[in-house]
Formats: structure tokens, sequence, C-alpha cells
């Protein structure tokens, strides 16, 4: 079950007296993010509206549309980082998972014990690391949990940003991610090149995505290699909020026309095949909007991830891209 901390959004509202208030939240939090609008809505008599379009971080918080609409204020539900706010009247908000790990906790230890693992974690769960690290640590295995840096709280990763796993890859045979998340697991595998184990207390299992993590990485770069051969690419720049990374995307234009590539600029809140099927005299792709994007969807066309675009300069450079995923943060 979600725990949201409505106490804290009950506060702003009665500190700030808005006139109206957005809400939004992760896909599988937004049953809870509409009952929460309808408490809000019951107890203060105002409208409280919920942002129903896809928030994946704080990248994409879709402060935008509050601001169309006229919200005082955005709260956004469970995407918890070590601030409470990025900008005015956005208001962040702790949702915890009260899920337990003691069980699969327990699972794992025959097969780890004896190693010295990296505890890892999404937001949703970063309640359970003390808990599952006493519980790993009595029963023979030995537990690091790499410091937060930006954003993230210390064991804390994003779908992009590892560093609390990558400081500490030199020093553990492997890394246990807590949650059900093989998007985040796989992200910390390919950042590492190290065993990763998802303890999944949803199903009780114990799961590696070792394996999965190298067949995105063949696909990554076999869309890279096939890029290598396009002459017109397309470099789209992200409209969300967290996601405008102009100045990469004009850095690879400079870069593909010296090596004699044809290049055009876009611009798209929703980076999918189907819209890029629209465009016509495009070879291959550079997105700089979202590096999970480019690893973790099917398109058509290449569609490459800023650090797979660094590599295919580097491809064109007749230069080495050996470990190119393997960077503490993939923007």
């Amino acid at each position: 079950m979600i725990i949201i901390d409505e106490a804290r959004i009950f506060k702003e509202i009665e500190k700030k007296k808005p006139a109206s208030v957005s809400l939004n939240g992760p896909d599988g939090m937004l049953p809870q993010v509409q009952d929460m609008a309808i408490k809000i809505s019951t107890k203060y008599g105002i409208p409280a509206y919920v942002l129903a379009d896809t928030t994946w971080g704080t990248c994409d918080l879709n402060t935008t549309g509050s601001k169309i609409l006229g919200a005082e204020i955005q709260f956004n539900i469970g995407h918890t980082i070590n601030t409470e706010s990025l900008e005015k009247n956005l208001v962040l908000i702790d949702a915890f998972d009260d899920v337990e790990f003691d069980t699969v906790a327990e699972k794992c230890t025959e097969l780890l014990k004896g190693k010295v693992i990296s505890l890892v974690t999404d937001s949703q769960h970063l309640h359970q690391m003390d808990k599952v690290e006493k519980i790993l640590t009595k029963n023979g295995i030995k537990v690091k949990i790499g410091k937060g840096k930006g954003q993230l709280n210390d064991g804390q990763v994003f779908g992009c940003e590892f560093y609390p796993a990558t400081e500490l890859k030199k020093e553990v045979d492997a890394y246990v991610f807590l949650g059900q998340s093989n998007f985040h697991a796989a992200g910390i595998a390919l950042s590492t090149n190290l065993p990763t184990f998802v303890l999944d207390p949803y199903f009780n299992e114990v799961r590696e995505v070792t394996e999965f993590a190298r067949m995105l990485k063949k696909k990554a770069s076999l869309a890279i290699f096939k890029a290598a051969e396009a002459k017109s690419f397309g470099i789209i720049i992200g409209l969300k909020e967290g996601q405008l990374s102009k100045v990469f995307g004009l850095k690879f234009k400079k870069e593909l026309e010296k090596e004699g590539k044809k290049v055009q600029l876009f611009a798209l809140t929703d980076i999918t095949n189907e819209r890029l099927n629209n465009l016509r005299g495009i070879d291959a792709f550079i997105q700089v909007a979202c590096p999970r994007i480019s690893t973790d969807n099917q398109f058509d066309k290449p569609v490459l991830s800023t650090p797979q675009a660094n590599a295919l300069l580097k491809i064109l450079r007749k230069e080495s891209i050996d470990e190119y995923l393997e960077i503490p943060h993939w923007l």
C-alpha cells in the first residue's frame, strides 16, 4: 500500500490558502493521487486537478500543465529527492510503499553469503534500507550504501542517474535493488557492469537482471553501429521542463556536420515511434531528452541517447566505445 504524506499537503494548503491545486505522480500511483484530490476538494472546497499525463521523475513534472490550469500549488507525489521543491509553487510530496522486505531479504542470503554488495533502491523504498541492511549483515553479507549526489539520497538511484551505485563498483561484488523495478535495476547493471539482483517483495522472489541488461546493451550498441551508416540525422530536443537539453543537441549537430552528416533539429514532448514515423528524410535520430527512451523502447530507425551519441562520434572518428554506458549519469 502506498502511503502519501497527506499531512504535508494539508499543511501547505492551510498555509498558502490556494484557490485551486493540481496533483500528479507516477502511473502506478494515479489511483492514490485521485483519492488525495477528492480529499482536498472535500476538506477545503477548492478544485483539485489530477494531471494524468505520465511523469517519469523530476525531469518530467508537468509544471506547465499546472500553470495553464492556474493552479496555485502543484503537488508532485512520489518522486522523493533530497530537496522539497525545484521551483516556486511546486511541492514534492513523499510517498512510501509499506510492503515488507523481511521474507525476500532472508531468501537471498544463501545466494549472496560471503559477498560484498551495494544496497540500492528507488524513492518508494528508501525507508526500508536500514532494516534490510541488518538482515543481510546478520546473514554474513557485507553491505555498503553509496553516498547520494545531486538530487539523490544515499543509496537512491533514478532511471538515468546512478551515483550511489557507480561510486562503489570497485569495492563490491554485486548490487541488490530493493523493489520491483527491472527498469531501475537494469540501469544499475548497465552503468556498473556488475551482477545486479532485484529483491521483489510483491512476488517474494530474488531475480538477477544482469542478462536482461546485457540484452539492452546489445540493442543499444547495434543502434549505434546502424546509425554510423546514416547520412542524415534528426536531433530531438525534449520539451519537458527537465529535458530541455538544447546545449547537448546543438553540440551533436555541430559535431555531426563536421563528419559530413546532414542534420535537422526537432522538438517533441513525447518521443514515440509513431511521431518519428511522420518525419521524412531522416536516417537516424539522436534524442537528448531522456536516455531511457532509447534503451527501453522499440523504434523503426536508430534513436540514440546522449551516451550512445557520444559513442557514435567515437566510431565516426575510429575510436573505441568500450564502457560507453558505464558512467554515473546518462545525460
